[in-house]
């Protein structure tokens, strides 16, 4: 249908590695992811109130094999991706399967979305990580959030777990 999907804008987005000036612009996406997630999920606590704590410990995961990009659109901060290698020892699984890359947080400001934003951060962190020897690259997102997931399989991400939740004492 004609006019449902925003064209891209021909503005030059940047991607670039995420440095110390950039912390007031990754704690409000934090926190605006929060604050989606939380529209999503009782489960998530208020974005003001995780983001100092969370952004430290993103820095910290991504510092050692990994890295936090940012992405900018004319300049103007549009959106984060983080990721890092993770080692598991998981007995049933494969070698290449221990060893992949991960996506813990994408986001992509209000903005700036439906513009293949998300499709161009996901290329680059799977770019970065690719030279670590990963062969897979993972990453999660609520089952209430659908258009995070399309934007994944738009990507080339396919399920391959999936958390099934109860919550005990209810109907």
């Amino acid at each position: 249908m004609a006019g449902t999907r925003k064209e891209r804008v021909l503005t030059e987005v940047t991607i670039r590695l995420a440095g110390p000036t950039d912390f007031t612009d990754l704690r409000r996406a934090v926190v605006e992811l929060q604050e989606h997630e939380r529209r999503l999920s009782s489960t998530r606590l208020p974005g003001d109130q995780i983001a100092d704590a969370y952004l430290a410990w993103l820095q910290q995961q991504a510092h050692v094999n990994g890295a936090v990009l940012i992405v900018e659109v004319g300049g103007i901060f549009a959106g984060f991706v983080v990721g890092w290698v993770v080692e598991d020892d998981n007995i049933a699984e494969t070698v290449d399967s221990n060893r992949a890359g991960y996506i813990s947080d994408i986001c992509v400001m209000p903005p700036y979305r439906g513009q293949r934003i998300a499709f161009d951060l996901l290329s680059a962190i799977e770019r970065y990580l690719a030279p670590t020897g990963i062969t897979r690259v993972r990453l999660g997102a609520l089952a209430a959030n659908a258009p995070a997931r399309a934007a994944y399989e738009r990507a080339g991400f396919e399920p391959y777990e999936i958390i099934y939740e109860k919550r005990v004492g209810k109907r």
